[in-house]
């Protein structure tokens, strides 16, 4: 089963080199079948320079530049829709994923059928290294009330490493969400719509070059307002969007 993997980038010349070599290592290491599809979401420094000297030496690499409009959940959208893979994870350009965990996801996919592999990192065996205190705060109230209206024991949906089949990307469309509540709307459709998931420990690590693109204070009302759209839809939808199960 193919993998692929789609990293949004934005001024990301710092980082975006040691994230392709280190993933794609891990990954021919074990003998994942894969390609690696970076958006450039028009960045205004060297990613762009980066990326074409990286596809000199890295052959599962290819890289696309979003002209715009921009936004991280267009960056990852432009690169869900160019993948090739039979399954695809969304990681940031930023190493704060580490590929060692998204070689747990596609075991855990392969070896036990599930249409969706989710990390946890709040569990047992996951951990954070130097995460913010202020945005952890945040991301456990907000996933604290994710939880309690959706009825969920997952308690990290609005991380964006994730894995999700073919089939299961397919079936989330259309893609509401042009920033980072995108990260949010992927699992929660995917959970309303019936598709099955595992749920795996996973690590992260705060980024050492650059700087954050997530702006808590623009986002606030853009999280509420897919994580109500994925409520109304669970309770108003009549089943509409489900998987087609097998008969």
């Amino acid at each position: 089963m193919k993998l692929s993997v789609v990293i949004p980038a934005y001024n990301e010349e710092d980082s975006i080199g040691e994230t392709l070599h280190t993933l794609h290592a891990k990954l021919v290491e074990e003998g994942i079948d894969h390609e690696i599809v970076v958006t450039n979401d028009n960045s205004k420094d060297g990613t762009l320079a980066r990326l074409q000297a990286l596809a000199q030496e890295i052959p599962t690499l290819q890289y696309y530049t979003n002209a715009g409009p921009n936004g991280f959940g267009y960056a990852v959208r432009y690169g869900l829709e160019r993948y090739s893979g039979d399954c695809v994870a969304v990681m940031m350009a930023d190493l704060s994923d580490d590929p060692a965990d998204l070689v747990r996801y596609y075991r855990t996919m392969v070896g036990g059928g599930y249409d969706c592999v989710f990390g946890s990192r709040w569990g047992k065996g996951g951990r954070v290294i130097d995460y913010p205190a202020h945005k952890k705060l945040l991301n456990r109230v907000a996933n604290a009330i994710v939880k309690t209206l959706f009825r969920l024991k997952y308690n990290d949906c609005t991380n964006a490493f994730k894995l999700y089949s073919r089939h299961t990307m397919e079936g989330l469309k259309p893609f509401l969400s042009p920033h980072f509540n995108l990260t949010l709307e992927l699992p929660l459709k995917a959970i309303v719509r019936g598709y099955s998931y595992a749920v795996v420990p996973n690590s992260w690590t705060n980024r050492k070059y650059g700087e954050s693109k997530l702006k808590i204070k623009e986002m606030g009302s853009r999280y509420f307002f897919i994580m109500m759209y994925c409520l109304i839809e669970k309770h108003f939808s009549r089943g509409d969007f489900r998987k087609k199960q097998a008969q």
